[in-house]
């Protein structure tokens, strides 16, 4: 019994969801038609009941009953407002035969053309005037059928057009705030996206850079320190190998960090302008690399020095830490050479060492050289790295040499 019960409902559930496809939505596809056909009958019906017994009335009262209420079925919304308004006019004025399914058709026609928008909102209020005109102007009968129609047309005709431009703006309103809730919603994302790939970035330029100092002191320190213990040894042994483990760790997340941002825009994701550091801290990073790797590190300027925007002068300095520590970790002992190009339309740098060149996969696959990458391009520029001539890895990088505004 349960069983019977359950189809039976799911029977008429089904029949439910198939008319709900028919008519349902904010514009049926086929309820016009429909409406159409049916008013149509309807006012064919009452017009030759009230025609009598002339035939050229009920001729008249059959045309024009057909004119106030079959356009809603075959034609658009402009098209039928413009001939039902008018067949109703003429049906007031001329042979004062309006039926009550016209009367229903003018409504429905007028709130479905101010619903349908653009130049319904403004011609559906205009063609609800002339009704208004007949009720105040015309001459009905007191308690007449064609004045009462005359008098509900004047009421309903124009509220019919405002009700349907109302309904169109109420859609177009709930349509923006969808969109913008899209919107807000994606920009959110962008922007936690390029939170994301700067905190990757600082951390790669930042704290790597300090690790990568902590396990090569160590390592100098144990190696160039005659008469150590063995324990001391040990330690200095041990603090290596974890700076390096954290090393190895911190490019794993740093990966995972990346491909979680890497749809982002680089050019909107790295707007950071802070003021420090820049060039002027300099040079404080060679030394403390000269100090790290106890190898040369020169640094050659030419050209007219210029106060540069914030944001360039950051650039610059990160590409310049990040290839000093690229070169710690692949070319230990390599002496370094980093120039400063300053010309009127950019700041060229050139990072060169004397060691083995790029090792295999380190153009592509480098966490800190994409950091440069994206620094460079944030700021207006390019980066470029190789094997430079005679020996050793080049990095080149040409800024825009933006004067900060005073």
């Amino acid at each position: 019994m349960t069983g019977i019960v359950a189809d039976w409902q799911g029977a008429w559930t089904d029949r439910g969801r198939r008319v709900a496809a028919v008519f349902g939505g904010p514009y049926p596809r086929h309820a016009p038609v429909i409406a159409g056909v049916v008013l149509g009958l309807a006012a064919v019906t009452e017009a030759a009941a009230r025609g009598g017994s002339s035939v050229t009335g009920m001729l008249t009262g059959t045309v024009l009953a057909l004119c106030t209420t079959v356009p809603l079925a075959f034609l658009g919304p402009a098209a039928a407002a413009l001939c039902v308004c008018v067949a109703g006019v003429l049906s007031l004025t001329a042979d004062r035969i309006m039926t009550v399914a016209g009367l229903a058709t003018v409504v429905i026609v007028l709130y479905r053309f101010g619903r349908d928008g653009g130049r319904g909102q403004l011609w559906a209020p205009v063609l609800a005037v002339p009704f208004l005109i007949v009720a105040l102007a015309g001459s009905f009968s007191s308690g007449s059928e064609e004045g009462v129609l005359a008098v509900l047309l004047a009421a309903l005709a124009p509220a019919a057009a405002l009700a349907g431009i109302a309904r169109q703006a109420r859609v177009q309103a709930h349509a923006h705030r969808a969109a913008r809730q899209v919107i807000a919603a994606s920009l959110m994302e962008h922007t936690a996206r390029g939170e994301r790939a700067r905190i990757a970035r600082e951390l790669h330029d930042v704290v790597a850079h300090h690790i990568s100092m902590i396990a090569v002191q160590a390592e100098t320190a144990r190696l160039a320190t005659p008469g150590m213990p063995d324990a001391g040894a040990q330690r200095l042994l041990e603090i290596g190998d974890r700076a390096r483990a954290g090393l190895t760790e911190m490019r794993r997340l740093l990966g995972v960090l990346r491909e979680d941002a890497q749809a982002a825009d680089p050019v909107a994701l790295s707007d950071d302008r802070r003021p420090q550091p820049g060039l002027e801290q300099l040079n404080e990073l060679l030394d403390e690399a000269r100090q790290a790797s106890g190898t040369g590190t020169r640094l050659i300027v030419s050209g007219p020095l210029v106060r540069l925007d914030p944001g360039v002068e950051l650039a610059a300095y990160r590409i310049i830490q990040e290839g000093l520590t690229n070169t710690r970790r692949h070319a230990p002992g390599a002496a370094v050479d980093v120039e400063l190009r300053f010309t009127d339309a950019a700041l060229r740098l050139r990072i060169r060492d004397n060691g083995p060149g790029p090792p295999a996969g380190t153009a592509d696959g480098s966490h800190g050289l994409t950091g440069m990458r994206e620094r460079a391009a944030a700021a207006g520029g390019e980066l470029s790295i190789g094997g430079a001539p005679g020996g050793g890895f080049l990095i080149e990088a040409t800024l825009p040499a933006v004067t900060e505004l005073s």
